[in-house]
């Protein structure tokens, strides 16, 4: 429970400073200039009198109860002081100072000491290494920010502190309001787990927004982010993936997953939106924090200018918003309010000698329309547009509405006045329509995440007995890679059909086993030491007769030793030739935050270069699997094209799922391609022509 950090009856400043300037001084000068209304505790065992407060040695010898702590003394003291609030009986402490893990290995070892201090005395940390936190509904300013941020219904948290110290300043200048703010510094113990628990429930935010360079726990940031949103949008900005994600990948999926991949992932699973900027962040958070959520994605377009409106009308067409058709009545009345010159259609240019009474006709007429489910407003200013007249007829007929409507005041100067009335109104302004457009999106995504019900992944009747064999042997061998014969027998175990495949050591047994499957064959090189055989030359399609078989298995085979002097070499595999279907690959990365990584695209020769792909966290359901389908760009091909019959969806949404259960049930499998996954016409199925799987 975090209420003591944001409610707290009495608060002290646990190294405050008399001179200007240093941290101790700024933190408790802003817990008496905001209008916090509770005692207020400075400590410092130098002085007896710090800006008209009594001045204590330390926390101990204050007299009265003292519910949170604000802690601005160096490092090395910060255990001691942590252990002095457990025995005052402070349950919550923002850790100011810095000089802890951020700095190396003794920084590490005093955070360590610190967390213990902690924890044996039951105080909850905020930081070390941070900003503070902020409460407007109270005043709070427990921080050494520069200024304190107007009332508002957005809640923010970031890693960063100097981050939120722009922001801050960013947001008086816009005339954005926080009901929280909070610098979570090293997250030693509170995390933005703790914070999207607290701030769900809390009845002054609307909106959460978040900027993160990580998270320690994968599964359970998850697990918390599916509760928060049924509550509460969050947004969150996410840095530092990058280079985080890279790493030597054998597998397709481990050279195109990675950490931002798999944030995707489970942002877009459990509902959480992600900002790709700090500006898309505030756009998309000033939407939500004035606006219903719609109810569908149909949005109308009102404009002076018939250029800004088409641009709008086309960010809304490369979105998952769309332009709504208005009805004849709708179209009627608009007929009837505005010029003949003007557009009736969506967008709806009412021309540019528009005053703030056209406006309010348009967008009247258009939010009366049920199949509008919001609106745009663009406004250029030419030399008859009053401006300020429109701004103020723009948020009466919003509030008289129930939906959405958004703004965008293209200009400078002109238009200055104008966005200072929205934003005082709480009307969401942009400075370009494409911002506005993207902001009605979020509010669309969010909807849809909310009516999400929890996945209920399939459960597939399968022997897991042998694939639990297939790895023990494989590990115990101290093998990393399972060769093509022991993958395929994993997939069989979990209802995979393969192709009939045998292993020849020489030529004529390759003969011998070319004639009992029927020709034509495919021949592969068997060795647990070579990944990609097309690499080295070792694959052959289309092999007709005993003569050709003896001829590609000398050449497969010597190709690899060439290549690959040191690779194990076992022969060749002999396997029935399956012709038709379309290829897609069914992957797997083990992430190390979220886990089994799943990943699905087209496949063959050409993933890594096309890089169509789409993933999701295991374990997965039937419709997160049937939305990874219809994602990838190429999704068409698979449906069909030109007359074209379509490929068995139902056999690759099972792949997927499969999949998802067998790297689910065993976690030593940390790379996983099944490439080609040859899918047949609708209703023939889906056979796995090639697969490895690597092991920890």
């Amino acid at each position: 429970m975090l209420d003591k950090f944001f409610n707290p009856a009495s608060v002290s400043v646990i190294g405050a400073a008399r001179e200007p300037g240093k941290v101790g001084h700024s933190i408790l000068s802003n817990m008496l200039a905001y209008g916090y209304k509770g005692a207020v505790y400075p400590v410092n065992p130098k002085t007896d009198e710090i800006n008209g407060l009594r001045s204590y040695k330390d926390v101990l010898s204050i007299p009265g109860p003292v519910d949170l702590a604000v802690v601005a003394v160096p490092s090395p003291h910060v255990a001691g002081v942590i252990r002095d609030c457990g025995r005052k009986g402070i349950t919550a402490a923002v850790v100011i100072t810095a000089g802890f893990k951020e700095t190396g290995p003794e920084g590490h070892e005093a955070e360590r000491e610190m967390l213990a201090a902690a924890s044996e005395n039951c105080v909850r940390i905020l930081g070390p290494n941070c900003l503070g936190l902020l409460n407007t509904a109270i005043g709070l300013n427990a921080s050494f920010a520069p200024s304190m941020p107007h009332k508002g219904s957005i809640a923010f948290f970031s890693q960063s502190g100097a981050l939120c110290t722009a922001i801050l300043d960013w947001s008086l200048s816009r005339g954005v309001g926080f009901s929280k703010f909070v610098s979570l510094g090293n997250k030693s113990d509170v995390s933005e787990l703790d914070m999207m628990a607290y701030l769900a429930d809390d009845p002054e935010t609307k909106v959460i927004l978040g900027y993160i360079e990580g998270v320690e726990n994968g599964r359970l940031f998850m697990e918390r982010a599916w509760e928060t949103v049924r509550k509460t949008p969050v947004i969150i900005a996410k840095s530092g993936g990058t280079a985080a994600g890279a790493k030597a990948a054998s597998s397709h999926t481990g050279s195109l997953a990675g950490s931002e991949r798999a944030f995707d992932a489970a942002f877009r699973q459990t509902g959480v939106l992600r900002a790709s900027t700090i500006q898309e962040l505030f756009n998309f958070a000033q939407a939500f924090a004035a606006s219903p959520i719609p109810a569908g994605p149909h949005i109308a377009v009102v404009t002076n200018a018939g250029g800004p409106g088409i641009i709008a009308a086309d960010a809304a067409e490369r979105s998952d918003a769309r332009m709504a058709e208005f009805s004849p009545d709708t179209i009627a009345r608009l007929r009837e309010k505005l010029p003949p010159s003007a557009g009736f259609f969506n967008p709806v240019d009412v021309i540019g000698d528009a005053r703030s009474d056209r406006y309010e006709a348009a967008l009247d007429a258009v939010l009366d329309d049920p199949s509008v489910d919001g609106a745009l407003v663009i406004l250029t200013p030419q030399a008859m547009t009053d401006v300020e007249e429109t701004a103020r007829v723009i948020t009466s007929v919003r509030a008289k509405k129930g939906k959405p409507v958004l703004a965008s005041f293209m200009g400078g100067q002109r238009v200055a006045a104008g966005i200072d009335l929205l934003n005082a109104a709480g009307l969401p302004v942009y400075p370009y329509p494409e911002d506005g457009v993207k902001a009605f999106e979020a509010l669309v995504h969010y909807r849809s995440a909310r009516e999400k019900t929890p996945p209920e992944p399939k459960h597939f009747d399968v022997d897991s007995a042998s694939v639990h064999r297939a790895i023990s042997k494989a590990i115990g061998s101290g093998g990393r890679e399972l060769g093509e014969k022991d993958a395929r027998e994993v997939l069989t175990a979990y209802g995979f059909r393969v192709p009939g495949n045998v292993l020849a050591v020489t030529s004529s047994e390759a003969v011998k086993a070319a004639r009992s499957i029927g020709y034509p064959v495919v021949m592969k090189i068997a060795s647990p030491d070579i990944l990609h055989k097309t690499d080295v030359g070792g694959v052959k399609v289309g092999v007709k007769d005993d003569k050709a078989v003896e001829a590609a298995f000398l050449e497969i085979t010597s190709n690899a030793r060439r290549l690959m002097p040191s690779a194990l070499v076992l022969g060749c595999m002999v396997q029935e030739m399956v012709s038709g279907g379309r290829e897609v690959i069914i992957g797997m990365s083990a992430d190390p935050q979220f886990g089994p990584l799943l990943m699905f695209g087209m496949g063959g020769i050409y993933v890594e270069a096309l890089k169509d792909v789409t993933f999701r966290v295991a374990p997965i359901d039937e419709r997160d699997a049937r939305e990874m389908v219809e994602e990838i760009k190429t999704y068409r091909i698979l449906k069909g094209l030109r007359g074209e019959k379509s490929s068995d969806m139902d056999a690759i949404i099972d792949g997927i799922l499969r999949v998802s259960q067998l790297v689910t049930d065993f976690p030593d499998i940390v790379e996983m391609d099944i490439n080609p996954f040859l899918v047949m016409e609708e209703g023939r199925g889906a056979v796995t022509v090639d697969a490895r799987l690597t092991l920890k």
